[in-house]
């Protein structure tokens, strides 16, 4: 004879958690939301009664009563995604602990787009938005909007704004005191666009270390040009041709640091016995497949997006921090630093 089907038992209740908890529909809800109001034995009791029920809350009906959607827009202007994915993995690790979604636009370097983009996040009903510039120079602010807002690696124009972004001045000292320390002392510095102002920062940083120890920084200033390889190849043929005795270079990318090992294998240098060479930003594509393996400044974007987060969770709550807030970065040694043989 065949089995009656057991019938499916129906989910548990705020009011069935209530109920057991000998406690109102009222107290329950204000228990399980965390509210000062309720007792901590009440609390306790609520909890418990929930755990033993396998009560799940319903999200929709939570949000209504708190007023947010549980969501916030991340609106990039990194094309390539080179800054905002690391940046926007950082951002979910954080909203990941308290339940949140992260909604991502790109606005392709478009102020238009940008705008359009934001418009349709608000119509979302996001409770904030993080957004992550292409290049660290200051950006326009938005303005005031109906959330919260974080800038990520472009700090906002308006200083009342929260912004966060990486110090591009330690990470060019950080490079130079590892050459120093590799016994380095004829160091050369090719970077990119003279028009960004990282690239000035990260040169300024490391000429601030070179100076107070005496080293030379052969050619006088740093050498810009594009954030290429090829540029790092011209660049660095440029500097063995008039400097042969170089046993250092400071590259302002990996980009140009993989181009600048190019031309020191072609014109038969050896790395790092000969020139050490480091690069800026640990775009690991790059850094772990040059020959040899690339010292590199990691910019630490995943721990931006993580802070990122972090003050916009803030800011949501009530706790806004304004002004520039600044992630060190860390040097990253590998095979194409260490010391200079003999």
């Amino acid at each position: 004879m065949p089995t009656k089907p057991e019938k499916k038992r129906r989910p548990a209740t705020l009011a069935d958690v209530a109920q057991m908890a000998g406690v109102s529909i009222a107290t329950a809800s204000k228990a399980l939301n965390g509210r000062s109001q309720v007792k901590a034995e009440t609390r306790a009791r609520v909890f418990a009664a929930a755990e033993q029920l396998k009560f799940s809350p319903n999200a929709m009906a939570q949000n209504l009563i708190s007023g947010r959607s549980g969501t916030i827009g991340l609106v990039t202007h990194d094309l390539e995604g080179r800054f905002s994915i690391p940046t926007l993995m950082g951002a979910e690790d954080a909203a990941g602990n308290g339940r949140t979604s992260v909604l991502l636009c790109d606005a392709r370097g478009d102020a238009l787009r940008e705008k359009y983009h934001v418009q349709t996040l608000l119509g979302r009903r996001i409770d904030g938005l993080i957004v992550v510039g292409a290049r660290p120079d200051p950006r326009p602010s938005l303005g005031p909007l109906p959330v919260p807002v974080v800038y990520a690696y472009a700090p906002s124009e308006n200083p009342h704004d929260t912004s966060i972004v990486t110090d591009n001045r330690l990470g060019g000292r950080q490079a130079a005191e590892h050459m120093l320390a590799c016994g380095r002392r004829r160091i050369a510095l090719i970077t990119g666009d003279s028009d960004y102002g990282a690239a000035h920062d990260r040169v300024d940083g490391a000429r601030e270390v070179l100076d107070a120890a005496g080293a030379e920084i052969v050619q006088g200033d740093a050498l810009y040009g594009a954030w290429s390889e090829e540029w790092g190849r011209t660049a660095a043929g440029l500097v063995v041709a008039q400097h042969p005795d170089i046993d250092g270079i400071i590259c302002g990318s990996d980009q140009i640091a993989r181009g600048v090992l190019d031309t020191l294998r072609e014109t038969g240098r050896k790395v790092p016995d000969d020139v050490a060479v480091t690069g800026h930003d640990n775009w690991e594509i790059l850094a772990l497949n040059a020959r040899p393996q690339l010292t590199s400044i990691d910019m630490r974007l995943e721990e931006l997006g993580r802070q990122a987060a972090a003050l916009l969770f803030d800011a949501i709550g009530g706790r806004a921090d304004e002004g520039v807030h600044v992630v060190a970065p860390r040097l990253i040694p590998r095979a194409s630093t260490g010391p200079r043989v003999a």
